[in-house]
């Protein structure tokens, strides 16, 4: 098995030990992304769509240094800190995942690092 480390300036760095996504055996784990700007290090403004957004655009980034994209995930798994923003989450997950959208699950969680309102991530094909 021969495991690949994947790093990028275009994503937020690790806030821990971790990476921000491992290659392994034609797939992509893509560490949980919060909605951080990469250039501050800090949560985007707004609420849960735009870090969201901020979110989405991270992972999308973290798989672009990869060689994938978002047309090649196949699970997302998506954190967030109040299940009522489900809708809100939705309209933007909308907009990065089309007709295929990938199998996904949801959850409410008590906390999130930096307090940020949702976490996602993402497995996908190379």
């Amino acid at each position: 098995m021969k495991k690949t480390v994947i790093a990028t300036t275009n994503a937020p760095g690790a806030i821990g030990p971790y990476s921000q996504a491992i290659k392994v055996n034609g797939f992509i784990f893509v560490s949980g992304q919060i909605g951080l700007a990469p250039t501050t290090g800090e949560l985007v403004d707004g609420g849960v769509e735009e870090q969201s957004r901020q979110a989405l655009t991270n992972v999308k980034n973290v798989l672009a240094s990869a060689g994938s994209n978002l047309e090649k995930v196949v699970k997302t798994t998506v954190f967030l800190k109040d299940i009522n923003d489900f809708a809100a989450l939705n309209t933007v997950y909308g907009e990065f995942f089309g007709a295929d959208c990938p199998a996904r699950s949801a959850v409410q969680v008590a906390a999130l690092p930096k307090n940020a309102l949702v976490e996602i991530e993402v497995i996908a094909e190379e």
